[in-house]
């Protein structure tokens, strides 16, 4: 299957992205270069490989989870500028007002 450069122009325009005469020619020939080599992957036999979920063997290397202290309440909101006794209080930012299919 090759690629033409109509069809480049096509994945241009899905992309939104502009390019000259000479690009077009330029990417039209690496896109063919890339499916060539695809299909002569292709011709592999790969019957009796087990697939991988990744190429380099590797172990779970997180740390174990270890319980200890959290922060308290009164210790998190000490610093706070505006606060209740269990909650930051924060300025509203979403008004109450939906404005369905309009935009700014």
């Amino acid at each position: 299957m090759a690629v033409t450069k109509k069809d480049v122009e096509k994945i241009a325009e899905l992309s939104m992205l502009e390019f000259s005469d000479s690009e077009l020619e330029q990417y039209t020939l690496e896109m063919n270069k890339i499916l060539s080599y695809v299909e002569k992957l292709n011709e592999l036999d790969t019957e009796n490989v087990e697939p991988l979920s990744h190429p380099i063997e590797n172990s779970n290397v997180f740390r174990e989870d270890k319980l200890k202290n959290s922060v308290s309440t009164e210790e998190a909101l000490k610093n706070a500028p505006d606060r209740t006794s269990e909650h930051f209080k924060v300025p509203k930012v979403i008004s109450q007002k939906k404005q369905i299919g309009k935009f700014p």
